[in-house]
């Protein structure tokens, strides 16, 4: 870790409280087993969500209230809240943590804005150097080797970091052929986050603020919700339900995410056909 990217770090305490938030039991070294299996439980206990950008709640990039956010309130948070979360936790426990600043690529190959994922680069007690993420909802469940340029298996699918050409250093998470974000290798700091995240719980533009989301890996596949329906994937095969009334909706966050809501998020109104066509 960067001398201007230290922080105060989580007491033995809120280790210990995170450690089993996650599932997780406290490792020996900070080796590269201990940091996939860290990884995996986080997918599996933490949600990729938004809902306090629909509840009116605000984001601060706060290390502690992170943290906090994740193990005491047993919430979960995109991509910034909880990779900065997650940081914390590695380094508690040893590992050398930088953060990472991306672009995320748009289907028609289009960078998304500066700052607008975070990811991690984790080094571990033996040298090696991985590319770590538990906030990029549906990715690879197990860290990623950092300086490896061919395929890199993963229960999600085939993973490839490839350079850009003429990227100035730049290289390109790619799964299963599909570019899914670019990143920096240079390190960086918490507050440098701040103008993505507040791009993305406050434009029109964000994908963030036109629906709500809620999503966890399981076991056998994946379980979300999305506005008032829940989506399940097992091996593979997907199904939906319409979650009527209020109640079916707070009963699925508390049974399958561990989120006690006593108000419901407010999904934005369905787009028009022209906001639709300006915002594919």
């Amino acid at each position: 870790m960067n001398d201007h990217e230290k922080s105060e770090g989580l007491t033995d305490a809120s280790v210990e409280r995170y450690l089993e938030r996650v599932g997780a039991v406290r490792p020996e070294r900070a080796d590269a087993g201990a940091l996939r299996e860290l990884h995996l439980r986080h997918l599996l206990t933490v949600p990729f969500e938004n809902l306090s950008i629909h509840l009116g709640q605000d984001i601060v990039l706060d290390e502690k209230a992170l943290v906090d956010k994740v193990v005491e309130a047993r919430r979960g948070g995109f991509c910034y809240e909880l990779n900065t979360a997650f940081a914390a936790l590695l380094r508690a426990l040893g590992y050398r943590v930088e953060l990472l600043q991306a672009r995320v690529l748009g289907p028609d190959g289009r960078v998304g804005i500066p700052y607008d994922h975070m990811a991690l680069l984790v080094e571990d007690a033996d040298g090696g150097r991985w590319l770590a993420d538990v906030g990029f909802g549906d990715h690879s469940h197990h860290p990623l080797a950092l300086d490896e340029r061919g395929e890199q298996a993963d229960p999600s699918g085939t993973f490839v970091i490839r350079e850009v050409p003429g990227g100035a250093g730049d290289l390109d998470v790619v799964r299963n052929g599909k570019p899914q974000y670019r990143f920096e290798p240079r390190p960086r700091v918490l507050a440098d986050f701040a103008a993505g995240a507040w791009y993305h719980r406050t434009s029109p533009e964000s994908h963030f603020t036109r629906g709500v989301i809620c999503s966890l890996l399981t076991e056998d596949g994946r379980v979300s919700i999305g506005g008032r329906k829940l989506y399940r994937t097992v091996a593979g095969e997907r199904t939906e339900r319409e979650l009527g009334t209020d109640e079916e909706l707070r009963a699925a966050y508390r049974e399958l995410f561990g989120i006690e809501l006593d108000e419901l998020p407010v999904s934005p109104p369905a787009p028009t056909r022209e906001e639709t066509k300006r915002n594919p």
